[in-house]
């Protein structure tokens, strides 16, 4: 059988969990997420990991925060003027913003805290912070390191 080595292109199923086994996202029951391995296109934990499985394999991994989303930073965490943010703009605790860097990034914030002169904001990434478990099944190879799609 042919193993998954970095630069294909593969299509797989997955679940993520949280420690305590929290479901934080799935494509079960939907199509298979399609990637090219070791292109930086997961967490690199994950990728690591999928190397080596072949087609039809299920395997549950763990990934540790330093391989996964990082550990949170309490320095992403702002406190922000209520006037800051344009009035139509309806705000509620765990709502997503989104923000530009100076750069012009687009980030996501998540309100925290709000009242009617400021609002605390998070930058941080939501798994930030998590060991993460996946549930993962390849399910094709569309494409080895080499061939013409690749």
């Amino acid at each position: 059988m042919t193993e998954v080595k970095s630069g294909d292109v593969v299509r797989l199923h997955y679940t993520g969990k949280l420690e305590d086994g929290t479901q934080f996202g799935t494509s079960v029951g939907d199509e298979p997420l399609e990637l090219r391995v070791g292109a930086g296109q997961i967490i690199a934990g994950l990728d690591k990991q999928i190397e080596g499985m072949t087609v039809g394999e299920k395997e549950t991994v763990t990934i540790p925060v330093d391989e996964g989303y990082g550990p949170r930073d309490e320095r992403q965490i702002d406190v922000v003027p209520r006037s800051a943010i344009p009035p139509n703009i309806e705000l509620s605790i765990g709502g997503v913003l989104q923000a530009q860097t100076p750069d012009g990034r687009a980030i996501q914030l998540v309100v925290k805290d709000l009242d009617d002169t400021q609002v605390t904001v998070d930058a941080n990434h939501p798994l930030a912070g998590h060991d993460l478990t996946f549930e993962v099944e390849i399910v094709e190879i569309v494409a080895s390191e080499g061939s013409p799609l690749v």
